[in-house]
């Protein structure tokens, strides 16, 4: 089941995990990385969807179903998540981003305290910055950028037993998700990571409680680089899951549910 609710005048989507969004519920918000959509965050948001949360798992702006143009600025996201929680009568959610969703989630509790109740960064780090060459192929060469990530996302090509379930190929269905997103998608997404210099301020207005789920193998943000954000976030609770690479979601979705059950209201 879906919401579509109007952002600004353009048409905004977001998955509720098969079961009819109830505000009444704790509710969780899932913010998806660059070059994704709300898909990424599946198996996680439909348990929580049928164990007691209503569940919003947005395709931001330009991605997915989601329409206007993508945002390139993560203040602006920010911003937008809200407008999101406005327009779906909602009063207080918990936040779960990944990666870029991440920082959008860190920037939205900070903006608006009042308005989150928890705050989950997946794969995370600050700054986040990226490479030139990557930045630029992003502009220029996606199909090569879309590679690039795809490798660097993953622990491994191919996953023991095989894959989390039959017929299910990690690296495979990333790469789909990333070639179904819109021309241009993936240079604004990147570019807002790169330019993000707000994290370490954010944390100092972050009232919420904090978890932070790093990959152990994560060579996209890896664990070093979310030690200026821990530093910042004194009581955050930090889970490192092993084998895992920047895709957690789909490497390991179990062990990323597992942390966020015991979070989660």
């Amino acid at each position: 089941m879906a919401m579509q609710l109007d952002i600004h005048g353009h048409a905004a989507w977001a998955y509720t995990g098969g079961k009819a969004f109830n505000p009444t519920l704790p509710v969780v918000v899932f913010i998806h990385g660059a070059e994704h959509d709300h898909s990424v965050w599946a198996l996680q948001s439909r348990y929580l969807a049928h164990h007691g949360r209503a569940v919003l798992a947005v395709d931001l702006p330009g991605h997915g179903r989601s329409a206007g143009a993508p945002l390139a600025r993560i203040e602006a996201l920010a911003d937008w998540v809200v407008a999101v929680l406005d327009a779906a009568g909602v009063a207080t959610a918990t936040l779960v981003g990944h990666s870029m969703g991440s920082l959008i989630a860190l920037e939205c509790a900070a903006r608006h305290p009042q308005r989150i109740a928890k705050l989950a960064l997946v794969g995370t780090a600050f700054p986040m910055r990226v490479a030139d060459e990557l930045l630029n192929a992003t502009r220029d060469d996606e199909p090569t950028a879309q590679q690039m990530v795809n490798l660097w996302s993953h622990s491994a090509l191919a996953h023991y037993p095989g894959n989390p379930g039959p017929g299910f190929w990690v690296a495979g269905v990333n790469r789909r998700l990333m070639e179904r997103q819109r021309a241009g998608v993936m240079h604004a997404d990147f570019t807002a990571c790169n330019d993000y210099s707000n994290g370490l301020e954010a944390c100092r207005s972050i009232v919420a409680p904090v978890l932070l789920v790093l990959g152990k193998r994560d060579v996209m943000t890896p664990p070093r680089a979310a030690q200026d954000l821990i530093g910042a976030l004194p009581n955050a609770r930090v889970v490192q899951i092993e084998g895992a690479g920047h895709a957690i979601m789909a490497e390991k979705p179990d062990e990323l549910l597992e942390a966020l059950r015991a979070f989660v209201p």
